[in-house]
């Protein structure tokens, strides 16, 4: 009855000690790191749950494999003309009628190229009258192919008022006249009408 206290404290607390280490740990007592921050908690969990690797390697890799199907599927489009996986500057329906009306034409900017070549080789040949010949040559070109865009220009701005009044039509005709300039067998979309077949 008269037993010394400090004896019969002891056992207690040397069982709550021993309890404590089987318990988790109290959420008052130190961690021993720094709390992340909300936002970076977030990201993590976000990445934990969608999947994508927290390994910095891991994750170029699979952004090189994404973007060279990417790139696959945009060839495969422009070949074909697929309108899900087109770039996005020849999407839509207004680039696609650009296309359409600039390819079932004649264009006389498409042999650019073509000619230029051939002036060029005239214009190294040291005789004055060849040299004279291309030079005019030359000029008579680019004059035919200003005058060409001109009035497809003006035809192309009438088509666009006419079938898309409500569509937004920036950059339309300067991408008509661009795709001008390139041979009809090397321009990309493929061309999807014959020349002559109204779009």
């Amino acid at each position: 009855m008269f037993r010394s206290r400090a004896k019969t404290e002891k056992a207690p607390t040397d069982q709550v000690t021993a309890d404590l280490s089987k318990q988790p740990r109290d959420p008052q007592a130190p961690k021993g790191r720094p709390t992340p921050k909300r936002s970076e908690a977030q990201t993590q969990r976000r990445r934990a749950n969608s999947g994508v690797p927290t390994d910095r390697k891991a994750a170029m890799k699979r952004q090189r494999e994404a973007r060279r199907a990417d790139l696959a599927r945009q060839r495969e489009a422009l070949a074909s003309g697929d309108e899900r996986y087109l770039p996005v500057r020849d999407k839509g329906p207004v680039r696609r009628f650009v296309r359409d009306f600039v390819d079932s034409r004649f264009c006389v900017a498409e042999w650019f190229l073509p000619l230029a070549v051939i002036i060029l080789i005239l214009s190294v040949i040291q005789v004055q009258n060849i040299q004279t010949i291309s030079l005019l040559l030359w000029m008579g070109v680019i004059i035919l192919i200003v005058i060409d865009s001109i009035g497809l220009s003006i035809r192309l701005k009438k088509q666009l008022r006419e079938r898309f009044p409500d569509t937004p039509k920036r950059g339309a005709v300067a991408y008509g006249l661009m795709r001008t300039l390139q041979m009809r067998r090397l321009r990309l979309p493929k061309p999807q009408v014959k020349r002559g077949e109204r779009p």
